[in-house]
């Protein structure tokens, strides 16, 4: 959302925000919450149509476009340059979700509130977003058909990464962690799995077998 005309009402959406993450665990995303959140700021409740005119989503799209600048944030200050890949990502992933760790239940909220037909597009939208800015800041700059491959890959990681989170009550998230860990070391394992595949069919004389084989890999790794 920061690439609106509505730019010059910064100030008041930033306000909005703030005081709308207090009552969403209660009234959840609605127009109520946005007005309710208005006069906590201290602002007329008509601002809040002003600042969030597509609604409870627009306020749901622009927390989700503050907590990517986060991310970025925490990625720049962080001694990254060492890391390989697979850490940077994880780095990113798990700064991501700290950004909105204060607002469990709003984070709940949101999903299923992006989730209905009328705003999923803008859910994925968003979710696209977020894993472009992880995909561009850990030094991606692929232009071939890899290029989607990764962030549909990364979506899936962080979206279930983050389902998890919402039940893991181990302190500091540790469980969740730990299962960040896993989804990415299999995640980079898929394409090693690939080329080994690949390279055992060039001695198999039935197709047929290969494609089983190959169905057979793919989902071991989804299952792990």
């Amino acid at each position: 959302m920061t690439d609106t005309p509505l730019d010059h009402m910064a100030a008041e959406r930033a306000k909005i925000l703030d005081a709308a993450l207090a009552h969403v665990p209660f009234e959840g995303w609605t127009p109520r919450t946005l007005r309710l959140a208005a006069e906590d700021a201290g602002l007329d409740p008509v601002v809040a149509e002003l600042a969030f005119p597509g609604g409870p989503a627009d306020a749901i799209e622009y927390w989700s476009t503050v907590a990517d600048v986060a991310m970025r944030i925490a990625y720049e200050q962080a001694d990254t340059d060492a890391m390989r890949l697979r850490e940077k990502i994880t780095f990113l992933v798990r700064a991501r979700i700290e950004a909105v760790a204060d607002h469990r239940e709003a984070v709940r909220r949101a999903i299923t509130h992006m989730s209905r037909p009328p705003y999923a597009r803008r859910g994925v939208r968003a979710l696209y977003r977020t894993v472009d800015d992880m995909w561009y800041a850990a030094g991606d700059r692929s232009t071939d058909f890899s290029f989607y491959t990764k962030r549909a890959t990364l979506a899936g990681v962080l979206s279930s990464t983050v389902l998890f989170w919402l039940d893991d009550r181990s302190e500091g998230s540790a469980e969740t962690w730990a299962f960040l860990d896993r989804r990415i070391a299999n995640v980079m394992q898929i394409p090693k799995r690939r080329a080994a595949v690949r390279d055992l069919g060039k001695n198999l004389p039935d197709p047929r077998r290969f494609a089983r084989l190959v169905a057979e890999r793919l989902r071991e790794g989804a299952a792990r």
